[in-house]
């Protein structure tokens, strides 16, 4: 049966299911629980500052402000538009203002809709509001709740938007009837086989943390299949879901209590980086949870059996790139598009970029979230332990095929028996993806066409000897540096020095040096004066491969051609730098990357990531990146990497002013020097900015 075919049978049979359920409610029609009607708590009470604040907290647990808050909106005021296969559903007002909030509602009212889905007014609410979960709070934690939305939140007069629900679940009063058949509000019951730890955490998670509404299996009336690890379906209680074009993983068994805690407290672990929505459950609701309440949810988590038992992920071994990863067009595409942040080995870079080995989004049989996130992008969590946040740009640019050879590759080499993934799934994906989000072609040359060249053996090593340099010559490199260091994406990022037609403009008149030179001589002068190395003989084999890729590189360019974001741009000369003002940018922008003394960052098998900018190790800004001002113009067109969600490293993003303030501090910090500086500018000429 193929795919549209099977979700044609689907949407029928989820019609079909909803019409059953509208019968049977009408069969039950008379026997519809009356209005549950519980005792007012007095305004003393209400006011209480102690019980406001308790309030403060449930409100968290219960990840109130993730969902009845709008980006850009006034908190709790709602707005936030809900995506469901039936349609649109838009949260609501719950601020305390008597008009268009909650402010003229009464703590019974407040109460029933809680716990039943019944609005004060009597309209039923969608499910898309947990109600189901919220029925298992107690009452004491309902009244602090209450609490602090009359009191504690400040009254936003905002009116609500109507629902964008197609027929027929447009029709409110069939939530009556759903409500009777399929919604489960059974209270909490404590489990006196378990401790006090294991029991906080299963009435946290069944209950205020709602995780099952996004992470449990739904059924044929898009009910939660289970509310708990009880019963026929307890099994399948936090079993994994497709929520809107994502894949909430399975909790159930999947890591470590302590791995979890860290998760749900910072937004990463060591074998993952939460995504998607999961983002504002962490900023909102979980980072503000105090420890116990962590380890109750993670214990509660850890002992919920699988039915497909997860062997613990290994932690991920420090090894070259993987097998294919020179041989196959994925892994071209991978070392081109993604080894700059997650590293030939899939380790990626501790507290910036999440590792592929163990990572549950890799190993997932359900590539949705995967795929989701490669098309449109990423960002991590803002929390108090890593409040900065980076981003992993759309790449909806790349072509569908691109993207399912370069998962499939790293399912293959990260995901365990994770199933490879089709050029189908991606064209499918794509269809569902918010239409601001770019995918015009990008144009630069793909290594994957390496393969498809009759010297692809010799040109394979000359790209590997530009972003294995360091590894592959070390005779010839004196510091930490590789080509890639400086020219991303294997050279082929418009205003990072690109290699793209680079060789049709050699020979050519250097000033610097006061004579032609060849592109070889190119080439040897960043070993010289960049790398603090040695040269290459030209007609060694490795130099030929360097010349052959830089040859492949140039594709049809003619040297009277202008390649667009040839070089690194420029930057306003009559701007003045302001070294002090650039200190302070680096330690918050780039410190991570290259350390808060220059000193370069190094993965727990003591290699070298990201090079030093000065000091004994640091290159000497020699080829190239002598002169300040063109410093620069590199940093701001290509740092920092993962600053925001633009092609293809999410790169750059400083002002004209903030570049130069920053480039002028690290380039004039101590470091080696270049040896012959002393017979630089032989003609005269040397520019103000240049550093010799």
């Amino acid at each position: 049966m193929d795919e549209r075919k099977a979700k044609r049978l689907k949407r029928v049979g989820i019609i079909a299911g909803m019409a059953a359920v509208f019968a049977a409610g009408v069969a039950l029609w008379m026997d519809l629980p009356p209005t549950i009607t519980v005792e007012e708590p007095d305004v003393a009470t209400l006011l209480d500052p102690a019980l406001v604040e308790r309030g403060r907290y449930i409100a968290q647990l219960g990840d109130c402000v993730a969902c009845h808050t709008e980006k850009g909106g006034k908190e709790m005021a709602g707005g936030l538009a809900l995506e469901t296969p039936m349609g649109t559903i838009f949260s609501t007002n719950i601020t305390p203002d008597s008009k268009t909030g909650i402010g003229a509602w009464t703590f019974g009212a407040f109460d029933r809709a809680m716990r039943k889905g019944v609005a004060a007014d009597g309209h039923n609410l969608y499910p898309a509001m947990p109600y189901p979960s919220y029925a298992k709070i107690t009452g004491e934690d309902m009244t602090a709740l209450w609490a602090y939305l009359r009191h504690g939140v400040e009254p936003v007069e905002k009116e609500n938007r109507e629902t964008s629900m197609n027929f027929p679940f447009n029709l409110r009063f069939g939530l009556a009837y759903w409500n009777v058949v399929l919604a489960d509000g059974t209270p909490f019951v404590a489990d006196p086989s378990q401790d006090a730890v294991w029991n906080r955490g299963a009435y946290l998670v069944q209950g205020l943390g709602h995780c099952g509404a996004c992470h449990t299996p739904r059924g044929i009336g898009f009910e939660e299949v289970a509310m708990s690890e009880k019963g026929p379906n307890g099994d399948r209680f936090l079993a994994g879901e497709n929520v809107e074009n994502w894949h909430a993983v399975e909790l159930r068994d999947l890591w470590t209590v302590e791995d979890t805690v860290e998760l749900l407290k910072t937004g990463q672990n060591r074998f993952a980086t939460v995504s998607g929505s999961m983002t504002d459950v962490i900023l909102h609701s979980t980072q503000n949870f105090t420890d116990g309440d962590l380890v109750a949810i993670a214990t509660y988590l850890k002992s919920l059996p699988s039915k497909n038992p997860k062997p613990m992920p290994p932690k991920p071994v420090y090894t070259d790139a993987p097998e294919g990863a020179y041989t196959t067009a994925g892994g071209l595409g991978y070392m081109q598009f993604c080894n700059d942040c997650h590293r030939p080995d899939g380790t990626g870079v501790k507290g910036v970029f999440p590792a592929l080995a163990g990572n549950p989004t890799i190993a997932a049989r359900d590539p949705s979230t995967l795929v989701h996130i490669t098309l449109t992008g990423w960002e991590t969590a803002s929390t108090n332990a890593h409040p900065r946040t980076y981003t992993m740009p759309a790449f909806a640019r790349l072509e569908d095929k691109e993207i399912a050879d370069i998962l499939s590759f790293v399912r293959k080499n990260w995901g365990g028996d994770a199933p490879a993934i089709t050029e189908a799934q991606v064209a499918e994906a794509r269809k569902h993806i918010d239409p601001k989000i770019d995918a015009s072609n990008f144009e630069t040359p793909r290594l994957a066409g390496l393969l498809d060249a009759p010297n692809k053996d010799q040109l394979v090593r000359g790209m590997r000897l530009n972003s294995e340099t360091n590894k592959l010559l070390p005779g010839h490199v004196g510091n930490d540096l590789n080509c890639t260091s400086c020219h991303l994406n294997a050279g082929t990022v418009a205003d990072g020095s690109p290699y793209v037609g680079v060789s049709a403009f050699f020979p050519s008149y250097a000033p610097r040096s006061g004579k032609e030179i060849t592109m070889a001589d190119r080439i040897n002068g960043c070993f010289r004066r960049s790398m603090n190395g040695k040269p290459l003989a030209p007609e060694s084999a490795d130099m030929q491969a360097m010349l052959a890729y830089f040859d492949w590189m140039k594709g049809a360019t003619k040297p009277e051609d202008k390649v667009p974001g040839r070089g690194v741009g420029k930057i306003d000369p009559s701007l003045v730098p302001d070294p002090a003002n650039g200190e302070k940018i680096y330690a918050v922008q780039c410190a991570v990357c290259h350390g808060a003394s220059g000193e370069g960052l190094k993965d727990e098998a003591g290699r070298v990531v990201y090079p030093a900018l000065w000091g004994d190790r640091s290159f000497n800004i020699g080829a190239g990146m002598a002169r300040t001002y063109t410093a620069a113009a590199f940093v701001k067109r290509n740092m920092p990497v993962g600053f925001h969600e633009k092609f293809p490293l999410g790169q750059g993003g400083l002002s004209d002013q903030e570049a130069l303030d920053v480039a002028d501090y690290f380039s004039h910090m101590p470091r080696p020097d270049f040896p012959d500086k002393v017979k630089d500018w032989p003609n005269g000429g040397k520019p103000k900015d240049a550093r010799y």
